[in-house]
């Protein structure tokens, strides 16, 4: 990695076509930089309202500002056609944290504290503190 470059941990969620919507997203963010991708979760909606979503993460290794990561994965929502505020998401891209490595990373604030369904699929690619959770907690692994 060099040194403009910055690791993101991101999270990503679907509830509605979750396929076509995942296999957009990942296309769209290997364009990004480095990527590697968690396996993707069926998970319960959070507050039981609207179907059970596919969540995944991953880890982005990009030359993006964090604002321009952001922005861009505004658009990729945008483009899959997400409409807020809707319990129907045909895509959610958080960036959850950033960093220039693993063991020094800022979480983002407006995303604290972590919700379940962000950290099963993200504590298969970084090991933190911040996201052990109960491991009773089973989900289905879905297969694309």
């Amino acid at each position: 990695m060099n040194a403009t470059e910055t690791i993101f941990a991101l999270a990503l969620a679907s509830n509605v076509q979750q396929q076509q919507h995942f296999s957009f997203a990942y296309a769209q963010i290997e364009q990004l930089g480095k990527v590697k991708f968690s396996s993707i979760y069926q998970i319960p909606c959070r507050d039981g309202v609207g179907a059970d979503y596919w969540n995944s993460a991953c880890l982005l290794t990009s030359t993006l500002s964090v604002e321009d990561m952001i922005e861009t994965l505004k658009k990729l929502e945008l483009q899959s056609g997400r409409i807020r505020p809707s319990h129907h998401i045909s895509l959610d891209i958080d960036v959850i944290a950033w960093g220039k490595d693993l063991n020094h990373m800022q979480f983002n604030s407006k995303k604290l504290p972590l919700a379940v369904d962000v950290k099963i699929p993200l504590v298969e690619l970084w090991q933190d503190d911040a996201l052990k959770y109960n491991a009773e907690l089973q989900y289905p692994v879905i297969t694309m």
